[in-house]
Formats: structure tokens, C-alpha cells, sequence
């Protein structure tokens, strides 16, 4: 006997089995067929779902992530909470360290040469959504006169793009006095980009060290 399930049953159904396989075998490595059997479903039911296995990784990738910048979006937009300090709840909300921005077991799989496209379109979504969130609060920080730069989006995408290249262990094998130096001379360099004087962002060193020791 059939079984018919709701659309957002089945759909989670089929991204919780793609999940699995990409992760134990690899995006390339898994086709459709794999996942189609993994759920219990036939071809035309996936494709009323999803158009390809493309199309279920987008939504799988979309789904890990659109929780945490929910999170981190309402800290954003809390006026009650002074703006540095909220600018450093909604980088650690974020977990910039985009290690944390899909399950470990995944993300484990990202710089696997078969796994390419995955880890390209979780980087096309992180900077299409981080730098934005982040700029919201220099802009009012500059509003406020606490911040003093003409380039808020601009400014968060360099810095995002520092995090993300020089305190990723999958590019550098850092030991940790290196990598409290780079944590250093990344916070040096925010306080220029922002216009602030040297050591009004100290409070980011403790917040990236607390990170790194979790």
C-alpha cells in the first residue's frame, strides 16, 4: 500500500537521506537513484520535490544554514544591546569559523575533491548572507558615531573573507601561537576598517579565543 505524506514530511525525508550519503559517500559519488532508495520513494515523487540532485543539495545546504542566521539576525536587531558587544554576539551567533556553519560530519566532506560543488555553494551562501548582517550594525554604529567608515558591506567582506581563509585549519595547519597572532593582526586591522582607535576592539580577542577553545 502507498503511503502519501505531506510535502515538508517528505521533502525532509529526502534531505535527511541525501545528507547521510553525501556525507558517507560523497556528493559526486551519490546519485539520485541512491537517495531515491534510501527513502523508499520513486523517481516522479522525488522529482515533484526536488528537480535534481542539485536542487537537493541547494535546499540541504539552505536548510543547515537558515537556522543559525535567524539566530544570529534577531541578536542583530536588538537595540537594546550596545553595538559592538552585539556585533560580537552576532559574529559568534554566526560562528564566522564556517566550520561551524554545517554539521561537523559534513563539513568534514567539504574539501574532498569530489565534494567541490557542495563546498562552493556553502561559501556562496555565507558570503551572500554574513557580510549584510554584519553591516546593518556598523552602519548604525556609525550613525551613532561609534563607527567611522564609508564602506560598512565592503568592510565586513574583507573581514569575513580573512576568517575564512586564514583561520581555516583545512587551509592552514596553524599552530596555536599562530593563530592567536592572526587573530591579533585581524583585529589590528578591523579597528582600521572600521575607524575605531587601537584596543576599542579588544573585547573580539576574548571572543575568538573563547571560540577556538570550545
Amino acid at each position: 500500500m502507498r503511503i502519501i505524506k505531506e510535502a515538508d514530511i517528505r521533502k525532509n525525508e529526502i534531505l535527511d537521506a541525501a545528507g547521510i550519503l553525501f556525507t558517507e559517500k560523497g556528493y559526486e559519488n551519490t546519485s539520485v537513484t541512491d537517495i531515491m532508495n534510501a527513502v523508499g520513494i520513486a523517481k516522479g515523487t522525488l522529482y515533484h520535490h526536488y528537480k535534481s540532485k542539485e536542487d537537493i543539495l541547494n535546499a540541504l545546504i539552505k536548510r543547515q544554514t537558515d537556522d543559525i542566521f535567524l539566530s544570529a539576525k534577531k541578536i542583530a536587531d536588538d537595540k537594546s544591546i550596545p553595538v559592538k558587544e552585539r556585533m560580537i554576539r552576532t559574529i559568534l551567533a554566526l560562528h564566522v569559523d564556517t566550520e561551524q556553519m554545517v554539521e561537523q560530519t559534513m563539513m568534514e566532506q567539504l574539501h574532498k575533491p569530489q565534494n567541490t560543488l557542495m563546498h562552493e555553494k556553502t561559501k556562496k551562501i555565507i558570503f551572500q548572507e554574513v557580510p549584510p548582517i554584519l553591516a546593518d550594525i556598523v552602519t548604525e554604529g556609525v550613525q551613532q558615531g561609534i563607527f567611522d567608515t564609508a564602506y560598512p558591506l565592503e568592510g565586513m567582506e574583507m573581514a569575513l573573507c580573512y576568517l575564512d581563509v586564514m583561520l581555516d585549519d583545512n587551509v592552514f595547519e596553524l599552530k596555536q601561537p599562530q593563530r592567536q597572532d592572526k587573530i591579533q593582526a585581524f583585529i589590528y586591522y578591523l579597528e582600521r576598517l572600521l575607524g575605531v582607535g587601537e584596543g576599542e576592539l579588544a573585547a573580539f580577542e576574548e571572543a575568538f579565543t573563547g571560540r577556538q577553545g570550545e
